[in-house]
């Protein structure tokens, strides 16, 4: 916990003689720092920031309830101590004050010991939150790099030689989060990807994506198909599950060794398509519910032909949802728009692209969701293409609208 003589107090009063008074009592316990106004408090705070306000009211300007106001409307000063020192006795007085916020209320005349002994107790209090506020955080710092350690490490090596390039990235809303991504190579010819996007945020969401992720790779090792992983995994959520969380997910399915992709979705968002010669557009809308929430899940399998330097896109709703100042939401239309202007590029290059564009639309918002996106692109070794080639009968431009057909 910190020494409280490391602390700063600032001393706000119109009055020369008062803060002679409180320098004198303070000066050998406190750093000590002073204004003669409420404009000069609101300078003092923001350059040198203090451990404890003592605050006069009636001030030429900025009185102090409006002082304590604005301190209490920034993120910065919400929990700074301020206490009123004034001549205002009168009960409405002191109780406006704690209305604005104030922590404390001493009229004048006062007496130099009892200010000393609140301005200790005050300060005692502050320097114990903050040490259980570091506490807090350190943990937290530690349950994130848990938790990003849970998510695949290597992408490249878990895609080496297949003829995907896959990307990702997850910014959470607090320190941890519930967005979660997968991409597991289950065979030579076989990599499942999935993102999902869990119930809540914090804590609880960060563990539930844990718990939901482990299950995901058990299932994803053991079924070949995308929709039948997600009944399955619904199941496994759905046995104990005492707080009734759930989480959304797509999950996809790379048969290289045939050339396709299947889909399945569960209370997800769409995914979008990037493929030579069209716009970029949504497909394969979700079919089942949320995965945890009920025993039968009707999640459904639809598939799509591979073509070269298709990439697939998949994203939570924090980027659909995303909010600038005005409250606008990000949306389904910018989304295309960047991807259109990124078009052809990395798997890397679309993620940048997108969370670039994301990042412009709510400049000065606060974030309020998980932001995770994943890109894969498919770019055919020569062996895979030689084999789909052979595979491939009749005509296959035709087969391909077919499949789209399916999905969209």
């Amino acid at each position: 916990m910190k020494d409280l003589s490391a602390s700063r107090v600032l001393i706000v009063d119109d009055v020369k003689t008062n803060i002679d008074i409180l320098v004198e009592a303070l000066r050998d316990e406190y750093k000590l720092s002073v204004a003669l106004d409420g404009a000069g408090a609101l300078r003092s705070v923001e350059k040198n920031p203090p451990d404890l306000v003592l605050l006069d009211i009636v001030m030429p300007g900025l009185d102090g309830y409006e002082v304590c106001r604005r301190l209490r409307a920034q993120e910065s000063t919400r929990e700074l101590p301020v206490m009123f020192l004034s001549a205002l006795e009168d009960v409405k007085d002191k109780a406006h004050g704690f209305e604005v916020g104030g922590n404390d209320y001493l009229t004048k005349p006062f007496e130099v010991l009892e200010v000393k002994a609140r301005v200790r107790s005050l300060l005692k209090a502050k320097a114990y939150a903050d040490a259980i506020r570091e506490a807090m955080a350190r943990d937290l710092r530690i349950a994130r790099e848990i938790q990003m350690g849970i998510l695949p490490a290597d992408l490249a090596a878990a895609t080496r030689g297949t003829g995907l390039d896959v990307h990702a990235i997850i910014e959470p809303a607090q320190k941890v989060g519930g967005d979660l991504y997968e991409v597991l190579r289950v065979s030579d010819d076989r990599i499942v990807v999935a993102l999902g996007d869990v119930s809540g945020k914090g804590i609880p969401a960060a563990l539930f994506m844990a718990v939901a992720i482990t299950v995901l790779r058990t299932l994803a090792r053991q079924i070949p198909d995308p929709d039948e992983i997600l009944r399955r995994l619904n199941d496994e959520l759905l046995e104990q599950n005492p707080r009734g969380m759930f989480v959304t997910m797509q999950c996809l399915v790379f048969d290289l060794a045939h050339g396709r992709v299947s889909f399945a979705g569960a209370g997800h968002h769409q995914l979008a398509i990037v493929s030579r010669g069209r716009p970029p557009r949504l497909a394969c809308p979700s079919s089942g519910r949320p995965a945890g929430l009920m025993p039968f899940n009707p999640v459904e399998r639809e598939t799509l032909s591979l073509e070269p330097d298709d990439t697939f896109v998949l994203f939570s709703d924090g980027v659909s949802e995303a909010m600038n100042t005005a409250e606008d939401f990000y949306g389904d239309e910018r989304l295309l728009a960047a991807l259109s202007a990124g078009a052809g590029g990395s798997a890397a290059d679309t993620v940048t692209q997108v969370i670039a564009d994301v990042r412009a639309f709510t400049a000065g918002a606060k974030q309020s969701d998980d932001i995770t996106i994943l890109a894969a692109r498919y770019t055919p070794t020569t062996a895979h293409a030689r084999r789909h080639s052979a595979m491939t009968t009749g005509n296959p431009g035709a087969d391909r609208a077919r499949a789209l057909s399916i999905c969209t």
